[in-house]
C-alpha cells in the first residue's frame, strides 16, 4: 500500500480515502459496517459532509474505538460564522468525537476570507485555535476560484473534481498546489458513476503522487475491488489505456462538474444541479432529489428556449441543452 504526505499538514495516510456522500443510501448499522472494513483493509482517510444528510452519524458510529486511527475530513456550508459553528458543533456530536482533523468550506461561489465581512474564516480560525478542528480546507467545482483558493495561502487543502476526462488546466491543480505545500483530494474520481472501470481509474489517480481520491462506495462489491487494488496497483498497460480512452471518446460531453459558469438561465433553469442529476439520484439520497420542489425544478427543462446561451459558457465545451434533455428524461423514470 502506497502511503503520502498530506501537504504540510504532517498527516500521513494510505493514498487511496473513503467517500461518503453515497452511504446516505444505505441503512446505518451496515454503512457503519461498511466503513469499518474499509479501515481494516488498510483505508485511513474518511470524507463527509454536514449537507450528506446521515452520512456523519453513520461516520461516527463506525469509528467508536479507533477514533485517532482515522482522519476525518468533513464540510461546511454554512454562508456566515455564527451558522459556521452551528455546523461544526453539530458536525462534533454526530462523529462521536471532539475534534475534526479537516473541516472544509463545501463549495462556496466565493473564496472565504478574513475580513470579507461573512465570518466565516475567522469562525473557523477560532475552532482551530480551540482545538475543535486541526486543519482548514475547501472545496469546490469552480476552477476559477479554486485557483483563487490556492493562491490565497488560506488553505491547507483543497477538493476538486479530478480524473481523466478532466482538462488540461485541472490536471494542473495537484502541482499547483504541492507548490504551496497544500493537500489535494480528489474528488469524483470515478466521475460521479459515469466510469465502469475502477482499475482505470484507480491507475489514472496513482500517477499523481500527491492525490488522495475519495472513492464513492456504498457497496461491499466496490469497497472489495479498492481494497484489492490498494494491496496490488496495477500498472498503466495497453488495456487500461484503451478503456481510458473509450471513456474519453464516449462520455466527454456527459461530465458536468456542477461549476455554475452557464448560470443564470433565462427561464430559471438550475442548471448546475440539472445537468448531472441522473448521477445525483445513483449517488445520494434519491428522496432528496424527487421532492416536489426538485420536480418543479427539473420541469422548468421544458421550458428550454435553446437559446445556446449556457454552452457558450460552457469551460468544458458540453452540448448543455442535450445534457439538460437526457438527464430530465432519465429522471421521469425515476418518478414512475
Amino acid at each position: 500500500m502506497a502511503k503520502i504526505s498530506f501537504g504540510s499538514t504532517g498527516i500521513t495516510v494510505e493514498k487511496n480515502g473513503f467517500g461518503a456522500l453515497p452511504l446516505q443510501r444505505i441503512p446505518v448499522e451496515e454503512a457503519a459496517a461498511l466503513m469499518r472494513r474499509a479501515f481494516e483493509g488498510g483505508m485511513e482517510f474518511f470524507d463527509t459532509a454536514r449537507a450528506y444528510s446521515d452520512s456523519e452519524i453513520k461516520m461516527g458510529l463506525a469509528f467508536e474505538g479507533v477514533r485517532r486511527q482515522v482522519v476525518i475530513a468533513t464540510k461546511t456550508h454554512a454562508k456566515t460564522g455564527d451558522v459556521l459553528r452551528q455546523h461544526l458543533e453539530q458536525s462534533l456530536q454526530n462523529l462521536k468525537t471532539d475534534y475534526i482533523d479537516l473541516y472544509q468550506f463545501h463549495n462556496p461561489s466565493a473564496v472565504p476570507r478574513p475580513g470579507d465581512g461573512s465570518g466565516l474564516y475567522e469562525a473557523a480560525l477560532k475552532a482551530k485555535e480551540e482545538g475543535l478542528i486541526r486543519h482548514i480546507g475547501i472545496t469546490n467545482h469552480n476552477l476559477s476560484v479554486a485557483k483563487e483558493a490556492i493562491e490565497s495561502g488560506l488553505f491547507e487543502s483543497l477538493q476538486f473534481p479530478f480524473n481523466y476526462l478532466s482538462s488540461s488546466q485541472e490536471l494542473e491543480l495537484p502541482s499547483l498546489c504541492a507548490q504551496k505545500g497544500m493537500g489535494f483530494i480528489a474528488m469524483k474520481a470515478m466521475s460521479g458513476g459515469l466510469f465502469q472501470n475502477g482499475r482505470a481509474s484507480f491507475t489514472h489517480i496513482a500517477s499523481f503522487p500527491n492525490v488522495i481520491p475519495i472513492w464513492g462506495i456504498q457497496r461491499q462489491s466496490e469497497l472489495d475491488e479498492f481494497l484489492s487494488l490498494m494491496k496490488a496497483p496495477p500498472t498503466m498497460d495497453e488495456e487500461i489505456a484503451a478503456v481510458i480512452e473509450a471513456d474519453k471518446t464516449s462520455l466527454q460531453g456527459e461530465f458536468c462538474r456542477g461549476c455554475g459558469y452557464c448560470m443564470p438561465c433565462p427561464v430559471g433553469i438550475e442548471i448546475n444541479n440539472a445537468a448531472r442529476m441522473s448521477l445525483m439520484l445513483r449517488r445520494a439520497v434519491t428522496a432528496q432529489w424527487t421532492s416536489p420542489e426538485w420536480q418543479e425544478k427539473m420541469k422548468k427543462i421544458e421550458n428550454c428556449l435553446n437559446c445556446g446561451a449556457c454552452a457558450s459558457k460552457c469551460p468544458y465545451h458540453l452540448n448543455t441543452p442535450e445534457l439538460l434533455r437526457k438527464n430530465y428524461e432519465d429522471y421521469k423514470t425515476f418518478l414512475k
